[in-house]
């Protein structure tokens, strides 16, 4: 995000001047994991402190160009924000909407909060009992994914999953509502690398190439 002409970016960490003349106490949050969404996909972000006008966010990829964005916490609560200014990995942004900060900051929710969650929909092959078998991953976290296959997977089964763009990972079956499945990963992916690669599969995506046939990736295993 380009600033204009006659406005100069904060010192890292800080709003810019007419922000600090806030009347809203801030609150600093050490570690709280987020996605801000736009046109152009869903990237994963930290909130690093928060009033009830604004927030900060740190980043591990530039801000992608749009005209809309919202915040969404691990408990899906959705903000509207406007980005106001972004520098060296963090950026700060204005709520349309005046917020409770205190209900922000505890992520109030009917719901079980669990691990922030990409919508990305990616090819990928599972591997299971030295077979392959074609799968659509349809969302990722840095704790599991979702994925729809063909193939049936039983509760507790041991998988090995292989995505375009993304690490390969063990993981364990861990529901089913054929043909979609839920995996949990036996080794948390770290963030910055998992944010970082989903922010190029998504503004960066790969040329359509043919897929290999499980055929073919299990004779490479086996070689």
């Amino acid at each position: 995000m380009k600033l204009p002409e006659n406005e100069v970016a904060p010192a890292a960490g800080k709003w810019p001047a007419e922000e600090e003349k806030r009347e809203l106490p801030r609150f600093t949050l050490l570690i709280r994991s987020a996605k801000i969404k736009c046109r152009k996909g869903e990237f994963l972000c930290i909130v690093r402190d928060v009033s009830g006008s604004g927030l900060r966010l740190r980043l591990f990829h530039p801000l992608p160009p749009d005209e809309t964005y919202t915040v969404e916490l691990a408990s899906g609560e959705e903000f509207a924000v406007e980005p106001i200014w972004e520098r060296e990995g963090q950026a700060g942004l204005r709520f349309a909407d005046p917020i409770d900060v205190h209900r922000f900051i505890e992520e109030a929710s009917p719901y079980p909060k669990r691990a922030v969650r990409l919508r990305l929909t990616l090819a990928a092959r599972i591997s299971a009992g030295g077979e392959a078998f074609e799968a659509t991953v349809l969302d990722v976290s840095r704790q599991g994914a979702r994925i729809e296959t063909s193939q049936p997977l039983a509760i507790g089964q041991r998988i090995v999953l292989e995505a375009e763009g993304m690490p390969q990972v063990d993981a364990v079956v861990c529901w089913r509502n054929a043909p979609a499945y839920g995996l949990v990963f036996r080794q948390i992916l770290g963030m910055e690398d998992l944010a970082r690669r989903a922010a190029d599969l998504q503004l960066n995506p790969p040329k359509k190439r043919a897929r290999p046939s499980p055929k073919d990736s299990a004779a490479r295993r086996c070689a």
